[in-house]
């Protein structure tokens, strides 16, 4: 007799097992096992800043981590989107949850409506990020997109309104009053291998680099199977709270429009 073969014999049983350990690595694959998260202190609220962002005051990195969903790996159905963002040290700082409806997700995809409810690290809802449906093509300049930014939920600070070019991506950040403040140039492909794709922030004129909003490259696997991404997002530790979380924004109206389809 020949030596003797693991699994041989087991017949179902085998199978079964084989079958359970290999699930497993591909769930260890798209949901890696994680300790918990440790949260980011919450600091004092200087005056004229709107409650829930003193958080930004004191940061000038943002990490924001797409989770990923059971049902859009396996089956491939759009589900609501929801978000982890960190600072620097890895520290908890927002959870962004989406607001959408079955027939939205599935029927427009990445062109959709959402509302955004962005909430703090006791639950309570901080922002509030709202985009209309509109139109997704360059030829159509009269219909481009938008996202309004409000803090506390229902009073508007800024907003991220796209600049029609003929093959660049290019936004335009507007404070509360809908004034001009920055900008945001992308590149002229938004698919790259094993590469990260970056979109400066730019001054009005567009000669002095402000920050980026950077989408990370997450591994092979990851990107050919899901649409969850990663976002860094880099500016002055001094810009005006409000235009920092209308680059905040910014970050997700790039998501939805370059990377938001299903693999």
């Amino acid at each position: 007799m020949g030596p003797a073969i693991p699994g041989q014999g087991k017949g179902i049983r085998g199978n079964l097992d084989f079958s359970k350990s290999y699930l497993t690595f591909s769930l260890l694959i798209f949901f890696p096992l994680q300790g918990q998260v440790p949260v980011m202190p919450v600091p004092q609220r200087p005056a004229g800043c709107p409650p829930g962002l003193e958080y930004l005051t004191q940061i000038d990195q943002l990490l924001i981590q797409q989770k990923v969903e059971l049902a859009e790996v396996i089956l491939g159905w759009e589900t609501n989107n929801k978000y982890m963002v960190k600072n620097s040290m890895g520290q908890q700082v927002f959870f962004v949850a989406e607001e959408n409806d079955c027939c939205n997700r599935q029927c427009c995809g990445p062109l959709r409506s959402f509302v955004l409810h962005v909430q703090d690290n006791m639950g309570q809802e901080v922002m509030t990020l709202t985009r209309p449906l509109k139109c997704g093509s360059c030829c159509c300049p009269c219909c481009l997109q938008e996202l309004e930014i409000q803090s506390p939920p229902g009073n508007p600070i800024g907003y991220v309104i796209q600049n029609w070019h003929p093959f660049l991506p290019k936004y335009t950040i507007q404070n509360e009053k809908k004034e001009a403040v920055l900008k945001i140039v992308g590149p002229f492909c938004s698919c790259r291998c094993c590469a990260d794709v970056n979109f400066d922030v730019l001054s009005m004129d567009e000669s002095t680099k402000v920050g980026r909003i950077s989408k990370q490259w997450t591994g092979l696997v990851r990107e050919a199977f899901t649409d969850a991404d990663n976002f860094g997002i880099s500016f002055p530790m001094d810009l005006d709270v409000k235009i920092k979380a209308a680059l905040f924004g910014a970050c997700f109206l790039i998501d939805f429009m370059f990377f938001e389809h299903n693999k």
